[in-house]
This record gives C-alpha cells, sequence and structure tokens, in this order.
C-alpha cells in the first residue's frame, strides 16, 4: 500500500508500472490526516512502513517554511502515534516482526567540506536551513517513540 499527497514533486506516472499488481494498493492522501492513516492500518495489517514523505528542496524551505513543518514533523508525528497505538493492539508475534524505517536525509548533519570525514548515524545533527530543521525533528521523534518504552512501531 502506497499512501502519497502527491504534492509538486509527485509523479503518478512512476507508478503506472505497479497499477495492474495485485499486491500494490495506491492511496492518494496526507500522512497527516490521523483518521485516514488508521483507516489503512486496520484494513491493510502492513508487516512494515516504508516512510519517506517529505516535502523538500532547501530553496522551497527558505521561502515558505510552513508546509515543511506540516509534513516534515507534524506529518510524521501523526503517523508514528497512529503506528504505535495500532502497534500496540496487535499480537506478540505481529509486533515482534512490524518495522518502521523512517528515510531522513544527510542534510541534517550540516555541511560537510571536502577534506572531512564522512557523516556516520553518530555525527551530530546540524541542520542549516528549515528543510533540514524538519527532517532532524521527526528523525529524534522516531528514536524516542522506540527508547523511553522499549517498543518500537
Amino acid at each position: 500500500m502506497n499512501l502519497d499527497k502527491l504534492t509538486y514533486a509527485g509523479n503518478p506516472g512512476n507508478l503506472r508500472p505497479l497499477k495492474d499488481s495485485p499486491s500494490y494498493v495506491f492511496v492518494h492522501g496526507d500522512v497527516g490526516n490521523r483518521k485516514l492513516v488508521r483507516s489503512l492500518l486496520e484494513k491493510h495489517v502492513p508487516r512494515a512502513i516504508v516512510h519517506f514523505a517529505a516535502e523538500s528542496h532547501v530553496d522551497r524551505s527558505i521561502h515558505g517554511p510552513d508546509e515543511f513543518v506540516q509534513t516534515n514533523i507534524l506529518g510524521t508525528f501523526s503517523l508514528l502515534e497512529e503506528s504505535r497505538t495500532w502497534w500496540e493492539r496487535q499480537t506478540p508475534a505481529q509486533r515482534d516482526e512490524f518495522r518502521f524505517l523512517h528515510v531522513s536525509t544527510d542534510e541534517v548533519f550540516g555541511s560537510l567540506s571536502p577534506h572531512a570525514p564522512a557523516f556516520t548515524e553518530s555525527t551530530p545533527f546540524a541542520p542549516n536551513s528549515p528543510y533540514a530543521a524538519s527532517k532532524a525533528s521527526p528523525t529524534i521523534s522516531c528514536v524516542l517513540t522506540i527508547t523511553p518504552t522499549g517498543s518500537r512501531p
């Protein structure tokens, strides 16, 4: 199941090869729509969520950061909360098998000078644009959703 808002960067043509696949379902919608996410989780009972959703493009974030906050921060939070709530109602076996993969960006680490070592997952965050900050926040939220309770939606 693919939930996609199809904003400026979305291209439905990229999905055309999948349209006749019996194992593929496209839903035009927003990860921030908690009611929709809740109903999709209940209907499709996923084994995993791979969360790519993001407003992107640094220049766009500088001129209009509101949409970046809505989608990247609040949308991810909504998806995390609905996933966690749904996950808690699953059987122990389903909970053990379920995975939530949040895809972030290297922009959360700031700028890398030409001779500096490559970023790693332990590099401190140093976002330097509204886009990078809007991706750093949900990345931290994903970690905090897992760590305090030991759960891992």
